[in-house]
């Protein structure tokens, strides 16, 4: 697996635990929930782009 993946699934990671910790007593349209929720969608966005990526150039 390539380091940029790798470095994606930590990311993915990282970002899916602090929305879990912000969400915590609040509703999901508290404006730091959502922009948790943005900012992990973001990366997913990137790392779902790189796996289709590598899948066409095999």
């Amino acid at each position: 697996m390539s380091q940029t993946i790798n470095h994606l699934i930590k990311q993915i990671e990282e970002l899916r635990l602090n929305l879990i910790k912000i969400k915590e007593g609040r509703s999901y349209t508290d404006p730091e929930v959502v922009a948790a929720s943005q900012a992990l969608d973001e990366v997913l966005d990137k790392y779902q782009e790189l796996l289709l990526k590598n899948r066409r150039e095999m």
